[in-house]
């Protein structure tokens, strides 16, 4: 594989072709009920002012942006993310994706209906009218899905929706193997774009990734993110090809951490790990020397945004978003769902956390080629992860995502903001001992509270 290496001047181009899906904020289904007002200032990330010198290091390297432009670009595709789940909203069936690009994180938002294109420049996003409706490619895609979770396909490494082209793309080393897919699922070539692919997308299981942990004394994987489930427990998620339930774990340090409880793999792939007592869970990524990331939330970052993952084999290396809700071929099986990302990986790096500024986005899966050339990684977001146990994410602030266990509601902080109330920008509400101001026009779903969700609120 030719070796990627993304430059500033490289960024816009490459970016703008960039496929885009499925846009949320912090993973939830809810979405802002107005139109996003214009000409709103860029929200401050929380922490971007004391971003890690780690997650600055490798962006300069990876992204060629100097340390202003990157809290810069970090803020963009927060406010983006925002207006892009307002427009979603508002637009309604004819909404066909959203992405950013360049340096400045311009928005590009798709449409099926050329009179909602005023509606997206007042938005303050550049509108594109195109043929298919997101539901339609997803339609599409989940079709192909369901053919490859009774039997994976062979010759068929990934596929995806590219909001870019408003096609599925489906990747081939043969277009013979193309065709039968696509006969398989009686999806038509309309919607398709088939392009050529000699990907061998692997896990990047039994070696250490992130802080690295042991299953059953042998195979090593690395952690993704500290979790608790209900008021107690503490543990993590991580990758499902890295265990089954009741298999053992140990820390790096080689002593007794816990056991798993939950993985699923192939289909999904992720995992969570229960730990004992002798195991705090802390908001942070390991830096490997350059200072830790601490994480304030999961707010998912847009296709196109910048994005770093952190692992002991290779350290941090960063990139974009391409793809969202991917569906890859591995030797053990077809994983849908994942992020598609042109950030390198390598053997030991499984498991491990990406991000994106203080967001966390979610876990290693697998990919190919390797940092010396460059190549391709998938990861697992971590909401869907979350919401499959009930866990909530360890955070700086709040748990992000509040628990499935309706006997074990998370506790009330107190203040004015409310879930289900529509905020306008300007409104300021308070939030336990804090006070904060509306960002953008929405609708407040349970989850989406002020600490957590930066794209919206601004603390005074």
């Amino acid at each position: 594989m030719e070796r990627t290496i993304l430059r500033r001047r490289a960024l816009a181009a490459c970016t703008a072709t960039v496929a885009v899906g499925v846009l949320a904020l912090a993973g939830l289904t809810g979405s802002a009920s107005a139109d996003p007002a214009p000409h709103l200032p860029t929200p401050t990330v929380a922490g971007a002012e004391q971003l890690s010198p780690g997650l600055l290091k490798a962006m300069r390297r990876d992204l060629g942006l100097t340390a202003s432009e990157v809290r810069d670009r970090i803020g963009n595709e927060s406010r983006a993310a925002a207006v892009a789940a307002g427009l979603r909203h508002s637009l309604g069936a004819d909404f066909a994706g959203a992405r950013v690009s360049g340096d400045d994180a311009a928005l590009t938002v798709a449409t099926t209906d050329a009179a909602d294109t005023a509606r997206i420049r007042r938005a303050g996003a550049r509108p594109v009218v195109v043929e298919h409706s997101l539901a339609e490619l997803d339609a599409a895609k989940a079709a192909l899905d369901r053919v490859a979770l009774r039997r994976a396909p062979e010759d068929i490494p990934a596929w995806y929706v590219d909001v870019a082209t408003n096609r599925v793309v489906v990747e081939a080393a043969r277009a013979s193997a193309a065709d039968a897919f696509l006969a398989a699922a009686d999806v038509p070539h309309g919607v398709v774009t088939v392009n050529r692919s000699a990907e061998q997308p692997r896990t990047f299981t039994d070696l250490r990734g992130g802080d690295a942990y042991y299953m059953n004394g042998s195979g090593r994987c690395s952690i993704g993110f500290p979790v608790k489930r209900g008021s107690g427990q503490s543990g993590f998620v991580s990758a499902g090809h890295c265990g089954t339930p009741g298999v053992s774990t140990s820390g790096y340090n080689q002593q007794a951490q816990g056991s798993f409880q939950g993985s699923t793999f192939p289909g999904r792939d992720y995992s969570w790990v229960a730990t004992n007592t002798n195991w705090t869970p802390r908001a942070l990524v390991n830096g490997y020397g350059n200072g830790d990331v601490t994480v304030t939330g999961s707010t998912e970052a847009l296709e196109g945004s910048s994005v770093c993952r952190s692992g002991s084999t290779t350290g941090w290396h960063c990139g974009t978003v391409q793809q969202r809700n991917t569906s890859v071929t591995y030797q053990e099986g077809t994983v849908s769902g994942v992020t598609r990302t042109n950030v390198c990986a390598e053997p030991g790096d499984s498991g491990g956390s990406f991000i994106s500024g203080s967001q966390a986005q979610g876990v290693t899966s697998g990919g190919s080629g390797n940092c010396s050339q460059g190549g391709t990684t998938y990861f697992q977001p971590v909401n869907p992860a979350l919401q499959a146990y009930g866990l909530t994410l360890v955070t700086s602030g709040t748990p992000t995502d509040p628990p499935t266990d309706p006997t074990d509601p998370p506790t009330d902080p107190g203040g004015s903001w409310a879930a289900g109330t529509t905020y306008a920008a300007g409104d300021v509400v308070t939030y336990g001992s804090g006070s904060y101001r509306c960002l953008q026009a929405h609708l407040a779903q349970p989850g989406w509270t002020p600490p957590n969700v930066p794209a919206l609120w601004r603390q005074l």
